[in-house]
């Protein structure tokens, strides 16, 4: 188990990455000069599942409250316009190969929940359900959630119809 991230969420996808063997590159945020975009939000990890492609990966924890995945309801997918903004201008930056994606990591916090047939990644005492949406899905169909704090969203039937499981994405 590595401990390079401080956020639960991050920690427990990087756990999930080793043990899928995904081969991987953690991003420090706070050493970001080294890519060369010391101005723009960074991103959580580099993923290379195949030759020929590479994953920018943003992680967002949030909690699962429900009792069910199935019809995938009751799942927050809110982000900020900065890790949208920021996540397109690593992918330009990176060129042709990559793609960015967002990582839903959802802790389960009931105990009794019907995982539809999903995968659930124990961790550290919790169990997470991990989802991704690619960055053009996500622009494609975003809302404006609050102006105040520059929050956007997926409504649930587009978040429905672009989420996916993880190792479907990946591998």
């Amino acid at each position: 188990m590595r401990d390079s991230f401080p956020n639960h969420y991050e920690r427990a996808f990087e756990n999930w990455l080793m043990d899928s063997r995904i081969p991987y590159e953690a991003v420090d945020e706070h050493k970001r000069a080294p890519f060369g975009r010391a101005d723009v939000k960074s991103f959580d990890f580099l993923l290379h599942p195949r030759k020929e492609q590479t994953i920018i990966a943003e992680v967002k924890g949030r909690t699962f409250k429900g009792t069910s995945l199935a019809g995938l309801a009751g799942f927050e997918c809110w982000v900020t316009a900065e890790d949208v903004d920021g996540l397109l201008k690593w992918q330009q930056a990176l060129g042709a190969g990559h793609r960015a994606v967002f990582v839903f990591a959802y802790r389960i916090e009931n105990i009794d929940v019907d995982f539809d047939g999903r995968d659930v990644f124990e961790f550290d005492a919790n169990r997470y359900v991990f989802l991704c949406i690619r960055l053009d899905d996500y622009r494609k169909f975003m809302k404006r959630r609050s102006p105040k704090w520059k929050t956007v969203t997926l409504p649930a039937e587009k978040f429905r119809q672009c989420a996916m499981q993880l190792d479907e994405f990946l591998l």
